[in-house]
């Protein structure tokens, strides 16, 4: 039987982990068996000029910031080179909202990076940014995506997600999509063969019901569209940002975390977070009901800048799997595997 709102609720203000994590380990291993996948990937930040100035973000910079900047063409086929030598394959492309730069900029640095580097998935742009991009070239988000896809973008990341809820949106980020926006960008995205990731981000101070709403919403439209790969939950990393407050524990994460694999039973996949948890806890999330601990992440930099670090290679997640008794394997954007580790014996 489904979940509802209101059980879904109801476990999350249980504040039991480890019974819910018992409860979602049972779901996983039915699915997934003793395997845990990772990716290799490079998140390129092409910039870090943006007009939202969302209060929870570190990474944001005015046109006028001494540090700010904006990559140019050169300097990102140089990271796509560096990601396929480094055994990559896939981009995830994301920056601020440029106020200088047209979809053409977009369309051309796609053009070149399918060009060069065709084995690369471009797993690219927020919902955020796709509504930017179709606002300032005066087209429709369909004829938008559709115009990226034809230059060579393959899949949307769940980014910009937060929290689905407006109440809160409007006292995080007031100039950021609302939920509507969000869910007919993704849905849009679904529909013309496009298909996505979804995210949701805790500790912004919302209510448990907020969550449930955010899970209840992704889960009608994937009802809807079965666009959706793959479901990611990070924590607000408070540090050098003007919203502030602090970071919720790893309890509520593991928590949330283990209801997301009970609730979003329409979601194949389940990614655990190592990026804002650490090893430690990215490592605990397996029992939990993550199937997947994301990506290896060769370049990372908008949760650095608010003073969370955590540095990952091949073969610290391979330890990290195998240390937690699963079997390790690499896949690529569409959750094939593509070599799986033997256990390593002393």
């Amino acid at each position: 039987m489904r979940l509802t709102e209101k059980e879904g609720e109801a476990l999350l203000l249980a504040q039991d982990p480890i019974a819910l994590g018992r409860e979602a380990d049972v779901v996983r291993r039915a699915r997934y068996g003793n395997r845990t996948t990772f990716i290799v990937d490079r998140n390129i930040n092409y910039t870090n000029i943006c007009r939202n100035e969302c209060s929870f973000c570190a990474f944001y910079r005015r046109l006028d910031a001494a540090d700010a900047y904006l990559l140019s063409y050169e300097e990102i086929l140089e990271k796509a080179r560096e990601t396929v030598e480094a055994g990559g394959t896939q981009l995830m492309i994301q920056g601020g909202l440029h106020p200088e730069l047209g979809l053409a900029y977009y369309e051309e640095m796609l053009r070149r990076l399918k060009r060069e580097f065709p084995m690369l998935t471009i797993h690219s742009f927020t919902a955020t940014e796709i509504l930017y991009f179709a606002e300032k070239a005066g087209l429709s988000v369909e004829e938008t995506l559709k115009r990226l896809q034809a230059a060579g973008l393959d899949s949307l990341p769940g980014g910009g997600a937060e929290i689905l809820v407006d109440r809160i949106r409007k006292r995080i980020a007031p100039k950021k999509i609302m939920t509507d926006d969000w869910l007919r960008i993704m849905k849009t995205a679904h529909t013309i063969g496009m298909e996505s990731t979804a995210t949701m981000v805790i500790g912004f101070g919302e209510t448990m019901a907020d969550r449930i709403e955010h899970m209840e919403k992704v889960r009608r439209l994937q009802d809807e569209t079965g666009g959706f790969r793959a479901f990611i939950t990070w924590t607000f990393q408070p540090g050098h940002t003007e919203l502030g407050g602090e970071k919720t524990s790893s309890w509520d994460y593991l928590t949330t975390l283990a209801l997301t694999r009970l609730y979003l039973d329409n979601i194949a996949h389940i990614q655990g977070s190592w990026v804002t948890q650490g090893e430690r806890i990215g490592q605990l999330t397996l029992g939990f009901g993550a199937d997947d601990l994301g990506s290896v992440m060769l370049e990372e930099n908008v949760v650095k800048a608010a003073g969370t670090r955590y540095e990952m290679s091949i073969q610290k997640m391979v330890r990290l799997i195998q240390g937690a008794g699963r079997e390790a394997a690499q896949r690529d954007t569409e959750y094939r595997v593509l070599k799986t580790f033997s256990e390593r014996r002393e």
